[in-house]
């Protein structure tokens, strides 16, 4: 098997500024690009949602070596409702730590050296609080699960991840495709995984000769496929194929032709000044109030 990268995991957001806000200024992150759409994605990278959107690319550096947030913004949908699903991002970094003091941000100390706060929305971050590390500062992703060891059956005997850790007794494990990746923690919710409508998605790439392989591994494992491999356009960018899947608790997974992707991944210069275009022009806040409306929660 080629080697395989995890990329980015996807959030929903219906406040966009103060999104914009956390993660900028809060979490130190760069707007890698950002791009507007005006109907919904083949593969429902916006969620189930056919009107016009938005997504920007956020992180530490570019996803060639990075792993970064795709925020997805529907217009008209002022919030979601969150689930057991999503657990948290663990980053390494005291000036997000002191950033979130400075703007009076939420912040609790939940173990040493370890600040839990939110992105708009409730979306959970753990920030520890060491010197930002030259590589890629974002540690894990923490999904929950119904059972730990069919989860880990999937990801590893399925997707081909390598078991760091585990801990039977805590019902959590460590998951990764190489060392100096991200990784995915996976712990037990102690009950059904409730996706609620805020349910986001990770997202990895492997070699486009692999993603068939993967479409028939999960045919042939009676797994469920989401979106069958489909190729994506993005006006001006490269084309790239995509296969969408869940495990067995539902967590969507993307996988994505690695070569295409690198080249639809470049960092945007303008990211900034097109995310910041693209807010100056909303005015969907102001005519929700002028109406005495508020946007729809999903």
């Amino acid at each position: 098997m080629a080697a395989r990268r995890a990329l980015h995991f996807v959030f929903k957001v219906g406040d966009r500024g103060r999104t914009a806000r956390f993660y900028r200024e809060l979490l130190g992150m760069s707007v890698l690009r950002h791009e507007e759409f005006e109907e919904g994605c083949k593969a429902t990278c916006n969620g189930p949602y056919d009107g016009k959107w938005s997504k920007t690319m956020v992180g530490y550096g570019p996803e060639d070596n990075h792993f970064v947030a795709e925020l997805t913004y529907n217009y008209g949908i002022g919030e979601y409702r969150l689930g057991n699903d999503f657990l948290g991002i663990t980053l390494v970094s005291s000036q997000a730590v002191s950033n979130a003091k400075k703007m009076g941000w939420p912040l609790k100390e939940v173990a040493a050296g370890i600040f839990e706060t939110e992105a708009p929305g409730g979306y959970k971050f753990y920030l520890e609080n060491k010197e930002q590390l030259k590589q890629d500062p974002v540690l894990k992703v923490t999904l929950g699960v119904s059972d730990l060891q069919k989860s880990v059956n999937y990801w590893s005997g399925l997707l081909g991840m390598k078991i760091y850790e585990k801990d039977e007794e805590k019902q959590w494990a460590l998951l990764g495709y190489a060392d100096n990746q991200c990784k995915l923690e996976l712990k037990a919710v102690g009950g059904t995984v409730d996706h609620g409508t805020a349910f986001g998605r990770i997202a990895f790439s492997c070699a486009k000769e692999e993603l068939p392989n993967i479409e028939a591994l999960m045919k042939k494992e009676n797994q469920k496929i989401l979106t069958p491999l489909v190729s994506l356009d993005t006006p001006g960018k490269a084309t790239v194929q995509v296969i969408i899947l869940a495990d067995p608790d539902g967590h969507e997974i993307c996988f994505v032709g690695d070569e295409a992707f690198r080249d639809l991944s470049k960092v945007d210069p303008n990211g900034d000044k097109l995310l910041d275009d693209a807010m100056a022009a909303d005015n969907s806040d102001k005519w929700f109030a002028a109406q005495k409306m508020k946007k729809a929660s999903a």
